[in-house]
């Protein structure tokens, strides 16, 4: 709507006229915020039990082009609790072929370690080798350069849904179920906190809160 209003003359100067215009328009809705799920509302915990690892291993080694890598991908973020910043960041450098161990170096100012390769990890690994064609990296894409941070987080949540998980999965929770499956064979928890390269304990007491069979006995 317009509006026209006469300002008072000074001075004896002529009064001048002005056009106020009002916004006619009704203001447009706000849309709605959307807010990312909590964890909690879309998978019962966060971590997988040893033989929900073997079913996604599996699930990797059933689809795609590159089953090989993949599999032994999830294998290593398993086993090591590698964050996928230091999974994309293994050369095979990293690897001593003599003792049969795998430097991890950890990001978040966590703290390094030599991790013992077992059998099975190390067949895994000396096969990927013989493909890789000379690249210094360990896990590469289709491209010939490291993978990213989101194509691992596509790899493992793919195999998620081969497996008919009935939850998403995501790559930390291998982290966690490496904790989790250290903590159930009873390791104690300055070792688990070594292992995953914590700075703080508090980062590694979950795990052990949670450990099966923590309680058993208490009632004979």
């Amino acid at each position: 709507m317009t509006h026209m209003y006469r300002r008072k003359g000074s001075g004896g100067k002529r009064p001048v006229l002005k056009l106020v215009v009002n916004n006619c328009f009704p203001e447009s809705p706000k849309r709605p915020l959307l807010r990312k799920p909590k964890n909690a509302d879309v998978r019962p915990r966060e971590y997988l039990r040893p033989d929900e690892v073997e079913r996604l291993i599996d699930a990797a080694k059933s689809v795609g082009r590159y089953q090989a890598r993949d599999s032994l991908l999830i294998l290593l973020l398993w086993r090591h609790g590698l964050r996928v910043s230091e999974a994309v960041d293994l050369r095979w450098s990293n690897i001593d072929w003599d003792t049969a161990h795998l430097y991890v170096k950890r990001r978040k100012n966590g703290r390094h370690s030599n991790q013992p390769i077992d059998g099975r990890e190390l067949r895994l690994l000396r096969a990927l080798k013989r493909a890789s064609k000379g690249q210094p990296w360990i896990f590469m894409s289709e491209r010939g350069t490291p993978l990213n941070d989101d194509t691992v987080r596509k790899i493992v949540k793919r195999a998620g849904e081969v497996a008919k998980f009935d939850f998403p999965i995501h790559p930390h929770m291998l982290r966690h179920a490496c904790g989790y499956a250290l903590a159930a064979k009873g390791t104690d928890t300055r070792t688990i906190q070594d292992y995953l390269g914590h700075q703080n304990i508090q980062h590694t007491v979950r795990y052990t809160e949670l450990a099966p069979g923590r309680f058993d006995g208490l009632w004979d």
